[in-house]
């Protein structure tokens, strides 16, 4: 069954494998933390590209992504657990660390976004809506940034999520 976020011409690319497009798939980690995002791109030289208009920061703007290598492992459909990805950047520098152990210390979560262009149109991403997840866990080192991601844990949240309190709500005072 084809998926509908995914554009048309990325449909064709991943079913046609032409040799004169290439798509390159980006991360970007976003953190209040973070003195700004934190984008990859799975590629040897650096990106821009537009983001999407609901992108969370800045929408429809172009954008540098940094090249670095990065492996996305998919979640084990038979562990019976919540879906993770195990997402794997290499050869990362300094600041990336710094931001990363900058973040761990808060309560607030990482969240990650995935989004794949293709070579011939980086006018927005080809995936509508992206993938965003939510980064549960996540370790540095000096050569390496690990994070395990999932979907929100959308049964852990109240419902409703609001408090309906006369100072909201007059019309419940009698």
């Amino acid at each position: 069954m084809p998926d509908p976020a995914l554009s048309a011409a990325l449909a064709e690319a991943y079913a046609s494998a032409p040799t004169d497009v290439v798509i390159l798939h980006t991360l970007e980690f976003r953190h209040s933390a973070f003195a700004e995002p934190i984008r990859v791109v799975s590629d040897h030289v650096a990106l821009t590209a537009t983001l999407e208009a609901s992108a969370p920061l800045n929408p429809s703007m172009a954008v540098e992504f940094l090249p670095y290598a990065f492996d996305v492992q998919l979640p084990d459909a038979t562990s019976g657990r919540m879906p993770e990805l195990l997402i794997t950047i290499d050869n990362i520098d300094q600041v990336i660390e710094e931001n990363i152990e900058a973040a761990a210390g808060s309560a607030e979560k990482i969240e990650v976004t995935y989004r794949p262009y293709l070579s011939t149109d980086l006018s927005a991403p080809h995936m509508d809506p992206p993938l965003t997840l939510t980064v549960t866990h996540i370790e540095a080192t000096t050569y390496q940034v690990r994070a395990r991601a999932g979907f929100r844990n959308l049964a852990g949240i109240g419902f409703p999520n609001q408090d309906y309190t006369a100072e909201r709500f007059p019309g419940l005072v009698r």
